[in-house]
């Protein structure tokens, strides 16, 4: 029987606490995701379709023994979700739309591997001409996920972590500052795609389920330049900024340890954030 405790913070349901043979697996399947999105940094260029970059994922994954978890899923009809400039999260892959110069996109990869679930997501940029509005976004939905991150260790609670994302995102920087997408959140992951808790990107610290080591789970700040406010599309998917700001977010899968915490989803070429230095 595993181990659980009830996310008071968020869905009252129980959180597993996962053992350590789990969390390799967990690695397993994140570092497969990862090198999922290593392998389509250097096809994401200026022409290329989304669906074409969606189906070499696909082809990708089930190449090294995965499986999208994405496709079918809720009818979801792609093996990853593409969301470009002022696209949240959820874009569809397309025939029609074909990447321009200047364009920011999140690429969500999330691979089923030997029954567990490995979820990430990077900016990428396309081109070198990047409005700089588009370019900062990028750069602090970054360093936003990491405040995040860094906050994870036992004994801390869910409203630390948001409330360590809130601040960088919403830090005024000559004369600048960013807003914090409320309407999703991050989620515990592993056997199952989504599973408690929920992690805010947003918060009070102190509040909140406290962390203990075995929990699992992702932490995916979706920062936009304009109002935080968001609308779903008539597809049921696609989520746009009310405003239509750009939008940015970055993701990465990771376990509470005894010591802190342990990222199951860092890219194996060092491709953290763009530019990636790919020709």
């Amino acid at each position: 029987m595993k181990r659980t405790v009830i996310d008071t913070g968020g869905t009252n349901r129980p959180v597993h606490l996962y053992e350590p043979a789990d969390f390799a697996a967990a690695h397993r399947a994140g570092n497969l995701a990862a090198r999922t999105l290593d392998f389509i940094t250097a096809h994401v260029r200026e022409g290329i379709s989304t669906a074409e970059l969606d189906r070499l994922i696909d082809t990708f994954m089930r190449d090294h023994g995965g499986v999208p978890a994405t496709l079918g899923y809720k009818g979801y009809p792609a093996s990853s979700c593409i969301s470009i400039n002022e696209v949240v999260n959820h874009g569809i892959p397309s025939e029609k739309r074909r990447l321009r110069e200047g364009d920011t996109l999140n690429i969500d990869v999330t691979v089923i591997l030997d029954g567990w679930y490995g979820d990430t997501s990077r900016m990428f940029h396309v081109g070198s001409k990047i409005p700089v509005k588009r370019a900062l976004l990028t750069e602090r939905t970054f360093e936003s996920m990491w405040a995040g991150i860094n906050a994870v260790r036992p004994g801390a609670t869910m409203g630390d972590i948001g409330a360590a994302i809130q601040a960088v995102a919403e830090e005024n920087r000559k004369g600048r500052s960013f807003s914090v997408v409320r309407d999703f959140v991050g989620h515990g992951v592993g056997r199952e795609f989504h599973e408690p808790p929920e992690v805010r990107h947003y918060g009070k610290p102190g509040q909140g389920l406290v962390l203990e080591p075995g929990m699992i789970f992702t932490i995916e700040p979706m920062i936009n330049a304009g109002t935080w406010q968001v609308r779903i599309l008539d597809d049921g998917w696609t989520t746009v900024t009310k405003d239509r700001e750009p939008s940015a977010q970055f993701e990465h899968m990771l376990g509470v340890t005894e010591e802190g915490y342990e990222i199951f989803t860092l890219s194996p070429a060092g491709f953290d954030k763009p530019p990636y230095g790919v020709p």
